[in-house]
């Protein structure tokens, strides 16, 4: 019988697509939707969950750990510092990949190593002769991937930690409305995000602290991140009827409309489709299907710019910043 994870009493009733798979014996939801069309669109616009609590998880303590890693894993564990993140492949003697996932330096003498597959066996034999100790904690630690633009803006509600110094492949140990979480500043969506790291008793109280957050920053970025606009936050001009600049795709923007249909919206509109040729062609380097796949989403994105209070053009920023700026403080 397949294993649940400590996220599956809030995942199960999002699976609406019933779209469920096998990962490490683990039942998971493998979409939330018969089509990837707003999960890809919340990942590009704003932000998505994950529960990737399958990971297989080990806890590496002792005087011998980094020795233990260092023999074991193709990167050099000895540079690695504390609160940094590692990628990393393994090797068996004949230089054959057996499995590949992360180190992460919890403290100085205490690693985290993460893997798709198995790997306490190889473990401990690759420690004969050393002085650590290893702990498989894949049941007891859940994780949760929060990917996306809007991650960071999220966690910032809800953690005190600086997130915005976080560097990429490091790691902080913090808080989520009081409960205590290794955050670290990884993922695999491409995008801003960070994967949450918790005991598995607080896991439910984790994701609904995070699905409240997310709930209020839904498909929203913050104004004036461009042309000297005032830095405020989207939902609070939305809320008060000031025509807010949403410098996000099409379909987040109607979204948001659809969620909040009173509120008032400048559209940041791509160029016209004759500066867009001339533009394209004058640089010479799009194939004639690429430049007609682009021409296509430039018409549809300015007809449906009549979708909106206020439109501007990419090519008429620069002209229209006061005017912008005036709007949005």
């Amino acid at each position: 019988m397949l294993k649940q994870t400590p996220f599956h009493s809030r995942t199960a009733p999002l699976v609406r697509a019933q779209t469920w798979r096998r990962w490490a014996g683990h039942e998971v939801a493998s979409s939330y939707e018969p089509h990837p069309d707003r999960e890809y669109a919340a990942i590009r616009a704003s932000a998505a969950l994950f529960d990737v609590s399958p990971l297989h998880k080990y806890r590496i303590t002792g005087r011998d750990a980094v020795r233990l890693l260092d023999r074991m894993v193709t990167r050099d564990v000895m540079k690695c510092a504390v609160g940094q993140v590692l990628y990393t492949p393994w090797c068996n003697a004949a230089g054959k990949v057996i499995d590949d996932g992360t180190i992460s330096r919890l403290d100085e003498g205490t690693f985290r190593l993460t893997s798709a597959e198995p790997n306490l066996r190889w473990l401990a034999m690759n420690s004969i002769g050393l002085d650590v100790g290893i702990e498989d904690i894949s049941e007891s630690t859940a994780a949760v991937a929060l990917q996306g633009p809007l991650s960071r803006t999220i966690l910032e509600q809800l953690s005190p930690a600086d997130f915005a110094s976080l560097k990429y492949f490091r790691l902080v140990h913090t808080t989520v409305r009081d409960i205590p979480v290794t955050i670290s500043r990884t993922g695999y969506t491409g995008d801003l995000g960070y994967e949450v790291w918790v005991d598995g008793s607080r896991a439910v109280a984790l994701w609904d602290a995070l699905i409240d957050a997310g709930e209020l920053l839904e498909h929203a970025e913050f104004a004036g991140n461009c042309y000297g606009t005032p830095r405020a936050p989207v939902l609070e001009h939305l809320a008060a009827g000031v025509p807010t600049l949403l410098e996000i795709e099409l379909q987040g923007a109607r979204q948001v409309r659809a969620s909040m249909p009173d509120a008032r919206f400048v559209f940041l509109a791509p160029p016209s489709a004759r500066d867009l040729v001339d533009r394209l062609e004058g640089r010479g380097t799009e194939s004639e299907d690429e430049l007609t796949r682009r021409l296509q989403r430039a018409e549809i994105e300015l007809a449906a710019a009549a979708e909106f209070d206020y439109v501007v053009i990419n090519d008429e920023v620069e002209r229209a910043a006061t005017e912008i700026a005036a709007l949005i403080g």
